[in-house]
């Protein structure tokens, strides 16, 4: 038996079992270890009351879970309120989820705008940048509720730098508006977009903004989004 070639690899093994359970481990207070994570978001998934409604992708579903978790302990928000917005969805579904946490229960499901330069039927591409015309992912706190051009509008603070944080000086707001509707869709064959803003239904406008306001959890997903953004969230 070549007893170095052993030796070698049990070096491996030891190394590699140091690195995963040593010391060193992240103490980002966003940091979840992926199994734990994927598990603690299955548990809650699977004991969400639907209320009538579809139910969002669990894949979504976990990554928003995983940050509103990070937010809650930092008291980065305050209520147990999750707003998710799923933009790898087509615009003609309804791909808005309004999640209350505390009884597990699907609040509302409803359709969402994205921006005029993101793209037609499918969200493409995202932008940080005033003037672009584009969504920007990632995870946002509600802010102040106030009477704009489109009515009753919400706030919103971005928390990604370089991501999502420009929102408010770009007035990326929760508002309603006539072309989120299933007649503009029969009409367009794609429901209508905004200048960057999570537009929604006219008439969910009031009732979603009223749960949603003043500190609670905002998510936009979509499959291009980097893993690595969440764990620098609260750092």
């Amino acid at each position: 038996m070549n007893y170095r070639v052993l030796f070698l690899f049990a070096l491996v093994l030891l190394t590699s079992f140091s690195k995963i359970s040593g010391p060193d481990k992240p103490k980002n207070l966003a940091y979840v270890a992926p199994a734990k994570s994927t598990a603690k978001s299955v548990a809650v998934y699977e004991m969400l009351n639907a209320n009538s409604f579809a139910m969002p992708n669990l894949e979504c579903f976990s990554e928003a879970l995983d940050g509103f978790y990070a937010l809650k302990d930092k008291g980065i928000i305050q209520k147990d309120i999750l707003t998710l917005i799923d933009f790898s969805k087509s615009s003609n579904t309804k791909r808005l989820w309004v999640i209350d946490l505390k009884t597990n229960t699907i609040l509302f499901n409803t359709l969402v705008a994205h921006g005029r330069n993101t793209g037609e039927e499918f969200a493409q591409t995202f932008s940080n940048a005033a003037e672009s015309f584009k969504s920007s992912l990632g995870f946002y706190a509600t802010g102040e509720v106030y009477n704009g051009k489109h009515g009753l509008s919400l706030r919103l603070d971005g928390l990604e730098k370089g991501i999502n944080d420009h929102a408010r000086e770009r007035a990326v707001v929760v508002h309603g508006a006539n072309y989120v509707s299933e007649s503009f869709i029969k009409g367009n064959k794609r429901l209508g977009r905004s200048q960057g803003c999570p537009a929604v239904p006219v008439e969910m406008n009031e009732k979603i903004i009223n749960v949603i306001k003043d500190k609670s959890c905002l998510f936009i997903f979509h499959p291009s989004r980097s893993k690595t953004t969440f764990e620098k969230l609260v750092s």
